[in-house]
């Protein structure tokens, strides 16, 4: 039996490295920079799964003999895509628009592996906030939370506050839904994790 190669996380998110290494997988983590513009007319799904895809297949230069995994997290409302926010005002304007309303969370996930072949999926979650005040708004925007965020929101920290509902993956609202990476494990023939227990119940 071959051995397994070693897994690349192509991203410096701490949210990310937290899924993986609550479901016990060994990795280590590449920084990539690519251009996250989005194209004219191009849809956020399809933006997620092309960013997802440009952020494994630069990592795999760097680590060859590697499996490389990467996602993109974009947040969608009334056809706008949410980006991270540029600065408070923004973060703002962010947060205005999702107050009281649906919006939709989605992650393009690549896993590159070490032969060549590309593994993708994607992940859409609706997320309902409840209506937000301007006091909590501000208060929200003063912290650094929101500024490395799609959206300008952490659901997994102190904007949990303005969530009312989920609906699909609570992963995916974190930045990596772990059924999608699941699924791609399995296509490429990758073995589980061993699921060490992280439980103190």
């Amino acid at each position: 039996m071959r051995p397994v190669p070693p897994l690349v996380l192509a991203s410096r998110s701490p949210r990310r490295r937290e899924l993986l290494r609550r479901v016990g997988l060994t990795f280590r983590t590449a920084s990539v920079s690519v251009d996250e513009n989005l194209r004219p007319r191009e849809s956020g799904r399809a933006a997620a799964r092309r960013l997802a895809r440009a952020k494994a297949l630069a990592a795999a230069a760097r680590w060859p003999g590697c499996d490389v995994l990467a996602a993109d997290t974009l947040v969608l409302v009334d056809g706008s895509v949410l980006g991270k926010p540029a600065g408070r005002e923004e973060a703002r304007r962010m947060l205005r628009a999702l107050s009281g309303r649906w919006h939709r969370v989605v992650t393009g996930v690549t896993l590159l592996t070490a032969e060549g072949h590309l593994h993708e999926g994607l992940a859409c979650s609706r997320v309902r906030f409840a209506r937000l005040t301007r006091a909590e708004i501000d208060g929200y925007t003063a912290t650094a939370e929101p500024y490395d965020k799609a959206g300008a929101y952490a659901i997994q920290g102190a904007a949990a506050w303005f969530v009312a509902e989920v609906r699909g993956s609570v992963s995916n609202v974190i930045g990596l839904p772990l059924e999608v990476v699941r699924d791609l494990f399995r296509s490429a023939r990758r073995p589980p994790p061993p699921f060490r227990s992280t439980s103190r119940r």
